[in-house]
């Protein structure tokens, strides 16, 4: 029979407003078998008949017997003709069982993750800014996308294609989708695709992961651009991957040392990581000498060009480079693309052009990671790029991110110019500003996230001990009169931290 203090442990768990969404008898049958997992009904011991457990709960007897059903379904209980409820012989080989815990006191679990996992977890993921505050890089403005247009393609698809619509879909991508992919690519940045080496993925993060795992093996050394990219970074650390910085200058990445770095057999990297159309964070655009001397080097070591092409579509100052990809005619660049920026985060749609020995590896890999990517957003997608809305849509928007980029660096100059120095890119969706006083850099992201806006510090993308701290501050998603807003305030918290 229930004591006292196994009662009110009862009447706790069902009156807890956390339960209260669950109807009235399964809490009563949890709050039981919570007790018996807890060990404070013993095996064997009887439970309260259903019409007096009723009474005591103020509850039906009709509701405690189908709490009591339950159970007996579950096997936590037994039910005999004539003599009542009892916990269960089974419920003695539960792995839970022991001592009922104090009141508040937590029971914790020993954490053993993998030595992949715990590389995962200490490099703390990749943060998405949910809300896009002032200045979140890499944003794109939705409010102006073309809705509309994007339903009736929508509307479309589901007519034409009905309930197949909702099967799965090849783990390749429709070849739709791969086809229009590929169009575009080869007429706005030169490459040299064809649907059948087009990897549909749900992002460029996931295409990095796929890399990182699928053509190297833990240890394997990478050469990466310094600054890099931070979720490029992660990818490879978590993937066991050695990396080694490679500086930078006006040009891009400095390639004698690669050369260099590549004379010594144990030294040798079997990849390199650009971003080189537009560099992050630094927005220096990879010189064709350089991209020629990369291809060449990846020829003769048989190394991996891992090309992350992530806001070509917006530059400002004449016409993009071609893509390495389209240069490289020993097939050693892996080409990464994402319509999460041109478009936006939500259609998480991203994509690889791969040289055709690897698109059957890495689609294998992909099943692993998620099997497929949606098809109605998928067809819809390429309905979108095939009725020139797509180029329509980066057309307008290269121009309203033009006229912000220099919106935000002239209020930099204006409001700013007593604490950073703006280093103006010919693209993308973000401008970093260098310190020119001695601030800390994480104190003063941090007081600026305290204060509703978002930073990104550069000294997190860096490798060596010798750069400039400052920041990224993304301009793309926020209005004119929102970016002199945004900046008068962090004007007055960097002030704040110099007083």
């Amino acid at each position: 029979m229930f004591r006292h203090a196994q009662l009110e442990s009862v009447k706790a768990w069902i009156g807890n407003p956390a339960h209260g969404t669950l109807p009235l008898h399964v809490r009563i049958q949890r709050a039981i078998r919570q007790l018996i997992l807890d060990g404070a009904l013993d095996v064997g011991k009887p439970l309260p008949a259903s019409r007096a457990l009723a009474k005591s709960l103020g509850v039906s007897r009709d509701t405690v017997e189908l709490s009591y059903g339950q159970l007996h379904a579950e096997g936590f209980i037994e039910r005999r003709v004539g003599s009542g409820s009892f916990v269960s012989e089974r419920a003695q080989r539960l792995p839970e069982r022991g001592t009922l815990l104090p009141k508040g006191e937590e029971r914790k679990a020993a954490l053993r993750l993998s030595s992949r996992g715990k590389a995962m977890f200490q490099g703390g993921g990749v943060r998405d800014f949910l809300a896009p505050r002032p200045f979140v890089p890499g944003v794109p403005e939705t409010r102006s996308f073309p809705l509309q247009t994007w339903e009736r393609l929508q509307r479309q698809v589901l007519k034409e294609y009905g309930a197949l619509a909702l099967l799965h879909s090849p783990p390749q991508g429709v070849e739709p989708l791969r086809r229009a992919i590929a169009d575009y690519i080869n007429l706005e940045r030169g490459a040299q695709a064809t649907a059948e080496r087009v990897l549909v993925l749900t992002s460029s993060q996931q295409a990095l992961t796929l890399c990182a795992n699928v053509l190297l093996d833990a240890g394997d050394r990478i050469f990466i651009e310094d600054p890099v990219y931070h979720g490029a970074r992660k990818a490879f650390d978590a993937a066991g991957l050695e990396c080694v910085p490679v500086p930078l200058d006006a040009d891009g990445l400095r390639v004698e040392h690669l050369r260099e770095a590549s004379q010594e057999p144990d030294e040798m990297a079997k990849a390199v990581f650009l971003t080189p159309s537009h560099q992050f964070p630094t927005g220096a655009a990879l010189a064709l000498d350089r991209r020629l001397a990369i291809i060449e080097w990846a020829r003769q070591h048989q190394s991996w060009i891992i090309e992350d092409d992530y806001d070509s579509e917006f530059h400002y100052e004449g016409k993009p480079t071609a893509c390495v990809q389209g240069l490289d005619p020993y097939e050693r660049t892996i080409y990464i693309g994402t319509f999460t920026k041109s478009l936006f985060p939500g259609l998480r749609i991203g994509y690889m052009v791969l040289p055709p020995p690897l698109v059957a590896p890495m689609t294998v890999a992909r099943t692993l990671l998620d099997g497929h990517s949606a098809p109605i957003p998928q067809l819809t997608l390429a309905r979108f790029i095939e009725g020139g809305h797509f180029g329509a849509h980066v057309r307008t928007m290269r121009a309203v991110y033009a006229e912000r980029r220099n919106v935000l660096a002239r209020l930099v100059r204006q409001h700013l110019a007593d604490f950073v120095e703006p280093r103006v890119p010919a693209g993308g969706m973000q401008m970093p500003c260098v310190f020119i006083r001695d601030i800390p850099e994480h104190e003063a992201v941090e007081s600026a996230r305290r204060a509703g806006i978002d930073l990104l510090g550069l000294t997190a993308l860096h490798a060596s001990s010798r750069h400039d701290a400052g920041f990224l501050m993304g301009f793309a998603a926020h209005a004119p009169y929102e970016l002199e807003s945004a900046v008068k305030k962090l004007a007055e918290v960097l002030r704040e931290l110099c007083c």
